[in-house]
């Protein structure tokens, strides 16, 4: 169960205990600039909904752990499964985030998804200036707000825990009001036919209303999701521009994205 809209104070509070894994009603309050009172009040939905659990002091993390990007506060919570795919080809991930984050410029207007691999970009990015970023993830807005003169937008609509992000009509809505110079998208799975896929018909929609929305398309994918078949297809080959992956591609696949006259970009290790 999650909270369909959180409020404000709820997805402040929600931000500061994942990152950290527990905080106290008080610090949260001192954060907030609000009375211990109202932290509870806004606390009470969050545990309610299975999103936070009560802790000696305070609250703690209940979803998935937080992003390992940067040294964690507090002892982690059992590992999740975002945690769990943050760890899978993590090397291979940072060098595919420095790759995307070079071909993009300073005061772009970016469209990014949630994803393992779009949570390193977002840290990679640090090396721009003045971007605009619309994203349905609280990790990348995290990671991207209040630095280098960046603006962030962050989509609306429930609020999953398992993914950290946003989803649902109110969320699309939100991303079909932009026109972005690039949609940044990751991919659970590349079919032997070019076919983008992914396991959750929620993220699939969210990347599909970013293609729509952005002048280009960039996918990026680590080499192990080629040739494999996902549940919910996202697009076609002809809706992407350029594809970031770690490896040279296997000739099969090497032949789809030529004729797609998709850029590939093999990021160096």
């Amino acid at each position: 169960m999650t909270v369909p809209h959180p409020t404000r104070w709820q997805a402040a509070i929600l931000e500061a205990v994942r990152a950290q894994g527990f905080a106290r009603i008080r610090a949260l309050a001192e954060k907030l600039g609000v009375s211990d009172e109202t932290v509870r009040r806004h606390v009470r939905a969050l545990v309610e909904a299975g999103m936070l659990t009560r802790a000696h002091g305070g609250v703690a993390w209940a979803g998935p752990a937080p992003i390992p990007l940067v040294a964690p506060l507090a002892a982690p919570l059992a590992e999740a499964p975002f945690e769990r795919r943050l760890r899978v080809h993590a090397a291979e991930k940072r060098a595919l985030a420095a790759a995307v984050a070079a071909r993009v410029e300073d005061g772009q207007v970016l469209l990014i998804d949630t994803g393992s691999t779009t949570a390193y970009v977002a840290q990679a990015l640090g090396i721009r200036r003045n971007l605009t970023v619309i994203t349905n993830s609280l990790e990348i807005a995290r990671h991207l707000v209040g630095r280098a003169g960046n603006r962030v937008y962050m989509a609306g609509g429930e609020l999953r825990a398992d993914l950290a992000a946003t989803v649902g009509p109110e969320a699309l809505a939100f991303i079909r009001q932009f026109r972005a110079d690039l949609a940044i998208l990751s991919v659970a799975a590349v079919d032997a036919g070019g076919t983008f896929m992914d396991f959750d018909l929620d993220e699939a929609r969210i990347a599909r209303a970013m293609i729509e929305a952005s002048s280009r398309a960039l996918v990026v994918a680590d080499s192990s999701k080629f040739g494999r078949r996902a549940a919910v297809g996202i697009c076609a080959t002809s809706d992407i521009d350029l594809l970031v992956t770690d490896r040279a591609p296997p000739s099969a696949d090497a032949g789809w994205i030529t004729e797609a006259g998709i850029e590939l970009i093999v990021a160096p290790l």
